[in-house]
């Protein structure tokens, strides 16, 4: 999706990758786990329940947004576990990039259990053009002489993008790995499962140091997980947590070793009259967010956006509601596992805008000064009507600018959703209005 190019402050469906088509025998591993900008926004990684990665470059030729083809490679096998009878999947949960040091992109990929470190540069292909043996494709008799001896010669045939894992770190994860980031020194980074967080160098691939362990010496009386990790976006010695148990915890490196004493902890009380079997389920909280310049920390749990002030924990600036309407239908989401969906949640490139996702492949984008919001729907039909030149669904059906529902509003709180089309993850583009939404 990019902004409307007529200046009336929409959006528009730009380009759609992967199949096109209604086709009922999609494959598990097609599916798109993660999805990621790099810092320029000329790049962007996507990764998928079958381990692969792929990279699409952006298309300079073309006058608006377009992104082609760049590599793909398997990042992840699946893997088993003997000890424990586990099999562990091949799905990349997290892509991160690293910045830009050289002509060569690095970026972390992980699984479950293991992340590595990728180069990925371009790498010419040279062949012997001319030898003692052979001139080009016609062969020739063998040198008789020492004075018709002479040097082969190399000849480039092409260029291909080459990737190669520079790193591997494994075997520090006792549980589930859900998150990576990287620090804003670019030498170290952090990951996290559902009960402790690992600090990195990113060079050092053999040793990390644990760095919080909320596990409890008995394991019946774990109480809550480890939901979401990120670090500070320009102080190296800063990062935050989220927890189940709906609080964000921020922790400084500075003050000791082990950061399970937090230095902040954002919370807020919930309302006694709301309580109800499935409150601590809605309220665990599925990823967080800095904003870009580190003042503001935006978080997710099933049913609203939060956005909160680093400087005031008691309760956040705004709350804004997702999908107020599935409120009475918890019993049936809990019965069909969408309860336990992670919707990611995602700063717009200035800090003033917020987006997130939703069913039926709906995603909306919050002012977060005015709280208006543009309600979107990634879907194919979009791909299609552009495609024979149709009116597209999100501009004909978008909420209206003054912010009195639109159409795609409404049919959001229809009983017609579709719970297997969701929006989970998404990127948006450092630098410009252009956001990548992975259609499930």
């Amino acid at each position: 999706m990019d902004t409307d190019a007529s200046g009336s402050g929409g959006w528009r469906f730009a380009q759609c990758f992967g199949d096109k088509g209604e086709v009922e025998d999609i494959t598990e591993a097609d599916i798109i786990s993660t999805v990621e900008f790099d810092s320029t926004g000329n790049y962007l990684a996507t990764g998928d329940k079958g381990g692969r990665v792929v990279l699409f470059e952006r298309n300079e030729m073309k006058k608006g947004c377009e992104y082609k083809f760049y590599t793909e490679f398997q990042s992840h096998e699946p893997e088993f576990d003997y000890l424990k009878s586990l099999e562990i999947e091949e799905k990349i949960n997290k892509i991160k990039w690293c910045k830009r040091q050289n002509a060569a992109h690095f970026l972390l990929s992980t699984n479950d259990k293991t992340i590595k470190l990728w180069k990925v540069f371009e790498k010419s292909l040279r062949i012997v053009s001319e030898s003692n043996l052979a001139e080009g494709q016609r062969p020739i008799p063998p040198p008789t002489h020492q004075s018709q001896l002479k040097l082969p010669r190399m000849q480039q045939q092409d260029n291909i993008v080459a990737a190669v894992p520079r790193k591997v770190y494994s075997n520090a994860h006792a549980y589930h790995i859900h998150s990576i980031s990287v620090n804003s020194d670019q030498e170290t980074y952090i990951s996290a499962d559902d009960l402790r967080i690992n600090l990195w160098n990113l060079n050092i691939s053999d040793q990390s140091f644990n760095i919080v362990d909320i596990k409890p010496a008995n394991m019946e009386e774990l109480t809550e997980v480890i939901t979401a990790a990120e670090f500070h976006p320009t102080q190296c010695n800063v990062f935050m947590y989220s927890s189940s148990k709906s609080n964000i915890k921020l922790a400084d490196m500075r003050e000791a070793a082990l950061c399970d004493r937090h230095t902040k902890i954002f919370e807020e009380e919930e309302d006694p009259t709301n309580r109800s079997f499935f409150s601590e389920i809605i309220s665990s909280i599925s990823d967080v967010k800095f904003s870009h310049d580190g003042r503001y920390i935006l978080s997710r749990d099933y049913l609203s956006l939060k956005i909160w002030d680093v400087n005031m924990d008691s309760k956040p600036v705004k709350t804004i509601p997702i999908h107020d309407h599935l409120r009475g239908k918890l019993c049936d989401l809990y019965e069909n596992d969408c309860i336990f969906d992670k919707f990611e949640c995602i700063w717009g490139g200035d800090d003033r805008h917020v987006l997130t996702g939703s069913y039926h492949n709906y995603f909306r984008i919050y002012d977060t000064d005015t709280l208006s919001d543009v309600v979107l729907q990634a879907d194919k039909s979009a791909f299609k009507a552009k495609k024979i030149g149709g009116p597209l669904p999100g501009n004909k059906l978008g909420a209206a600018k003054n912010g009195r529902p639109g159409g795609l509003r409404e049919n959001m709180a229809l009983d017609t959703l579709d719970f297997n089309k969701k929006i989970l993850h998404a990127s948006w583009h450092p630098r410009e209005n252009t956001i990548a939404a992975s259609v499930h």
